[in-house]
């Protein structure tokens, strides 16, 4: 068993195997990620249920709880940010650890929605975290071993950087882009710098 094994919380273990209830699984969850990222927490059920094209007797057959349909999204948005890293790995370190870093901007505005259910001394806020260590740090740690990256950066502090981009919202794409950029800039080691 691996640490992601062991990290990864029970949520997934309720799967449905069916390819039709698992067909129905994805859509909530997909329905969910978007509702949840327009109109946070207090996103009806009933809404998310009619957006992914079922009832609501799916929804709850397959999330009981409220609770269980945040901590489902939560950890289907840490699978996507940890497979992410692999899709990017084979780039150069900069470009990797920036591409990543683009796509945690896109996770926090879903986790953030989810944030306030979530308890964060629970099991799956903790092992979600653990994960999204697990992902990123290598990717930092190879932008500073190729000398693109400030050595003095921990993980802890770019996450908290790029993460503090995302605490307003932005109306304009193009200006989040753009003081992202500048944030990763404080990060970047330029040459003759």
């Amino acid at each position: 068993m691996t640490d992601a094994d062991e990290a990864t919380p029970d949520v997934l273990g309720r799967r449905p195997m069916r390819a039709d209830a698992r067909r129905n699984y994805e859509k909530l969850l997909a329905a969910a990620r978007e509702a949840f990222a327009e109109a946070g927490m207090g996103a009806s059920l009933e809404d998310i249920a009619r957006r992914a094209g079922v009832g609501i007797g799916t929804l709850y057959r397959h999330f009981p709880t409220r609770q269980d349909l945040f901590e489902a999204v939560y950890v289907d948005e840490v699978e996507v940010l940890c497979r992410a890293a692999d899709d990017v790995a084979d780039l150069p370190p900069w470009e990797a650890l920036a591409a990543w870093l683009r796509r945690f901007v896109g996770y926090t505005a879903t986790k953030r929605a989810i944030a306030e259910a979530l308890n964060h001394q629970s099991t799956v806020f903790a092992s979600g975290w653990k994960l999204v260590n697990a992902a990123g740090e290598p990717l930092l740690r190879r932008a500073q071993e190729s000398g693109d990256a400030r050595p003095d950066a921990s993980f802890d502090d770019v996450i908290r950087l790029v993460g503090g981009v995302t605490m307003y919202p932005f109306a304009d794409p193009a200006q989040l882009e753009r003081v992202l950029t500048m944030a990763l800039d404080g990060v970047r080691v330029r040459p003759g710098g």
